[in-house]
């Protein structure tokens, strides 16, 4: 059976909020990485 006493519930929600927060970081950065390459690429057109 689980535990269910409030710190260990208060536990359990920290982190999954921390491992969400990790995913959209790396999205992020992802997407930041993506802007730089195309804004490298079309400076090299002009």
């Amino acid at each position: 059976m689980g535990d269910r006493s409030p710190k260990s519930v208060q536990k359990q929600t920290t982190q999954k909020n921390s491992k969400a927060s990790a995913v959209t970081k790396k999205k992020q950065a992802l997407i930041v990485s993506k802007q730089a390459v195309k804004a490298k690429a079309s400076a090299k057109k002009k």
